[in-house]
């Protein structure tokens, strides 16, 4: 992620709702990987990528409606969160693989990405997010604050307590790995 420059943002959500989709393109490159996140934090990677387009989709015929143009971070967050995939569920199940690795990534890296995004998936959405947006998109808990409307303390409260919860979590589950064999 880059530095976020607040009037950029402003000058390209303007243009767009004068009607550039130049302007729109550049708000969609900017906030692809945030709107990705959030979505990643509640269905399947396949489904999270199309639910990103649908977002922009959205975002792009209700642009009229968004009040504070500086504001389109948060405002698309929004947009994503209420989004609802028809049918899908959060789990993950071991057809997910490869939806979730980078294919360079060894079988070990695989297996593992799969099993921290399920354990991931099971805590509180809050820590959802956040953990998808620091661990996955590589956003820092100043960027996400910013993006996200959520005030900096929650943001960095929410990867403490959901970092704590996710190291628990995949030690409870390696301990049982363990003890089954």
């Amino acid at each position: 992620m880059r530095d976020i420059d607040h009037n950029e943002i402003l000058r390209w959500a303007v243009a767009a709702q004068g009607g550039s989709t130049e302007a729109f393109g550049n708000l969609h490159r900017r906030f692809v990987a945030l709107v990705h996140g959030v979505l990643l934090s509640r269905f399947r990677p396949a489904v999270a990528e199309e639910l990103t387009q649908e977002c922009f989709l959205i975002a792009f015929q209700k642009l009229h409606q968004l009040r504070e143009p500086a504001k389109f971070g948060p405002w698309i967050v929004a947009i994503a969160r209420r989004v609802n995939a028809v049918g899908e569920c959060r789990s993950t199940n071991s057809d997910d693989i490869n939806e979730i690795v980078d294919h360079r990534a060894g079988p070990e890296s695989s297996v593992d990405a799969a099993r921290v995004m399920s354990v991931i998936r099971q805590l509180p959405e809050a820590y959802r997010e956040t953990l998808v947006l620091r661990l996955v998109e590589g956003m820092s808990g100043t960027e996400i604050a910013a993006e996200t409307g959520i005030s900096a303390e929650s943001v960095r409260v929410n990867l403490h307590r959901g970092m704590k919860k996710l190291r628990e979590a995949l030690a409870i589950n390696a301990n049982e790995v363990n003890t089954h064999d």
